[in-house]
């Protein structure tokens, strides 16, 4: 959470850390049941998720105004007391089809508006509940609007009514793929990360990549793509990997703008690397309407291009700064190894194997995967079996899960009621046909509006939120000029990371940089160009489709692989100098481009 203190229910009095672990079990309790309980209404499951989140954002973050602390307090009380009547009235509320009677539900409507509109605040700061407060005035005043952007008007009752009592809005789709997905991989990630988990993954990343040129800086690359592979947050995976990256390249006498923006380009990366992808993949599957595998097969191979050219440029620059490997001594030796990675291997393999290998559900995928973490918490690396030391990580594990869920679903049912107003004023199709006005029907035009669109709104919405704002008014407009669904759903979905290392907001980079002590302008630059695959990547796939389609095309994905790689690492070797003469630096720069976007490789 962002705004005020965030309190530690683990260092919290008696009274409270049992009341917060109690709701902790009963909010992760009720997610796992979900997934296996069969169909419960949406208009049930989906108000019971809200009631659980709501303590999460209004009591465990203390705010430091007594004013707003009692805003909070009512809020919650009265979010939670319209959630009930939703599930209690649930029949008559379905006869009324979204429209508003009586007083008492426009007084339940305004209050669930300022709820969510609230929340997103205390999670994210101001600029999604901003963005969603100017959708509902549009909403309900945009009749009066000149021109082509006004619309014919729509009664409030039924307005409001719509964003609360029915499923849009509020309890729409996205809600619904909180609820019901990304909770349940929230969850895994807090359990496998509770024990022994983490520590594996930077055993692992340091045996692999220790012993290159740079090679704590490596390490940094590639604990971030594992690491964020669960975690699908930036600031979380630069909180975690880099308050142990961090100070081992320090020490080893990395400058401190280089080991910050390393650290922020790693660590990005986590939000486009499958399963999790910072909650994108299931949002992409409730609006494409595709299996999941789909997704995560789709997604993969741009996400292992984009930490290569990142690996690449960290060469590049230990190169211009002489850094050199770790020495053996400092690399986790392999018993240690073997005893820490079946923490983590063990959970993936249950999901990936029941994912590619069974027809069952994702989400039953993760809470079989659940139960083998939650077992292997008994235990630590060095073989030590402990019931006490167990039910401490069990603790920590259903607690940093419930914040998380929290925290997610903060913004994406605030998201939702933007996409709401979208879907009822039309204003989404009007936008499409603006931007498609202003490319003059060319697609690669549009892919740059695009591009421009997701960087201003990506600014200070998270990645998440922007990618869905985007892909509901931008989507249709690429998919008109050409462009295949799914690409251009990862294409917004990639453009919408940007701001983590873009300047001026470059949330990531913010981060790091306090963490290293570094000015952030330096680490913004250098982390511009190790993060190349941010900015080329998403326009290589445009070129070369068969990236993304491994499952029907594996050779020619693999060769669109090597294709890009090859430039990447060209492109590396045009931005970073490394003392190279200028003109082999224009060459590569040059070869890099032609080698990706000239002669692009289809599957059709």
């Amino acid at each position: 959470m962002a705004i005020g203190v965030v309190q530690d229910p683990l260092k919290a009095s008696v009274p409270v850390r049992v009341g917060f672990g109690a709701l902790a079990l009963v909010t992760v309790g009720f997610h796992l049941w979900l997934v296996f309980a069969g169909l419960i209404p949406n208009l049930v499951s989906r108000p019971i998720h809200l009631m659980l989140v709501l303590p999460w954002v209004f009591l465990a973050v203390r705010e430091e105004n007594a004013f707003l602390r009692w805003i909070g307090w009512l809020l919650c009380a009265g979010g939670l007391a319209s959630c009930l009547y939703i599930i209690v009235n649930l029949e008559p509320l379905d006869h009324q089809y979204g429209s508003l009677k009586g007083p008492l539900q426009y007084g339940l409507a305004i209050v669930l508006l300022a709820t969510v509109l609230e929340m997103a605040r205390r999670a994210i700061k101001a600029a999604l509940p901003i963005v969603a407060l100017l959708a509902l005035a549009y909403g309900l005043l945009g009749q009066y609007l000149p021109g082509e952007f006004g619309h014919p008007g729509i009664p409030a009752n039924s307005f409001l009514g719509t964003l609360t009592i029915a499923e849009g809005g509020i309890w729409g789709e996205l809600t619904g793929v909180s609820v019901n997905v990304v909770a349940v991989f929230v969850i895994l990630g807090a359990f496998v990360s509770a024990g022994e988990g983490g520590f594996g993954f930077m055993a692992l990343a340091t045996r692999l990549a220790g012993r290159f040129r740079a090679g704590a800086a490596k390490v940094s690359v590639l604990s971030s793509a594992f690491f964020g592979s669960i975690s699908g947050s930036a600031s979380a995976n630069v909180a975690s990997t880099g308050a142990v990256t961090l100070p081992a390249m320090k020490r080893l006498g990395y400058p401190a703008s280089f080991a910050a923006a390393v650290e922020a380009v790693a660590s990005s990366g986590g939000q486009i690397m499958p399963p999790i992808m910072g909650a994108g993949a299931f949002v992409m599957v409730e609006l494409l309407r595709v299996p999941y595998t789909a997704i995560m097969a789709a997604a993969i191979l741009p996400a292992l291009l984009y930490f290569w050219a990142t690996w690449c440029g960290v060469d590049r620059f230990a190169q211009s700064y002489g850094l050199r490997g770790l020495a053996r001594d400092q690399l986790p030796d392999r018993a240690t190894l073997m005893a820490t990675m079946p923490f983590f291997l063990v959970p993936f393999g249950i999901l990936l194997g029941m994912l590619f290998l069974t027809s069952y559900t994702p989400q039953y995928a993760a809470g079989i995967a659940i139960g083998a973490a939650a077992l292997m918490l008994l235990a630590d690396r060095h073989g030590r079996v402990s019931l006490a030391e167990g039910l401490r990580r069990f603790e920590t594990a259903v607690l940093d899960a419930s914040k998380q869920i929290a925290s997610i679903a903060s913004i994406i049912i605030c998201a939702g009621i933007i996409i709401g107003v979208l879907n009822l004023t039309g204003l989404g199709v009007k936008v499409t046909s603006v931007i498609i006005g202003l490319s003059g029907g060319e697609l690669w035009t549009a892919l740059l509006l695009t591009a421009i669109a997701c960087l201003i709104l990506g600014m200070e919405v998270p990645t998440t939120a922007a990618y869905v704002i985007c892909i509901s008014v931008a989507g249709p407009a690429l998919q008109e000029l050409g462009l295949p669904p799914l690409l251009a759903h990862l294409f917004v979905f990639w453009y919408a990371l940007l701001s983590t290392i873009t300047p001026p907001v470059c949330g990531a980079v913010f981060i790091a940089a306090g963490m290293a002590g570094a000015p952030w302008l330096s680490v913004a630059g250098q982390a511009m160009r190790l993060g190349l695959g941010l900015y080329l990547v998403p326009l290589a796939f445009v070129a070369n489709p068969a990236l993304i389609m491994p499952q029907a095309a594996p050779l020619l994905a693999l060769l669109a692989l090597v294709k890009i790689g090859v430039g990447l690492w060209l492109l590396s070797r045009a931005l970073i100098g490394a003392g190279d003469p200028l003109w082999q630096r224009g060459g590569a720069l040059v070869a890099g481009l032609v080698l990706i976007f000239a002669f692009g490789i289809s599957a059709n």
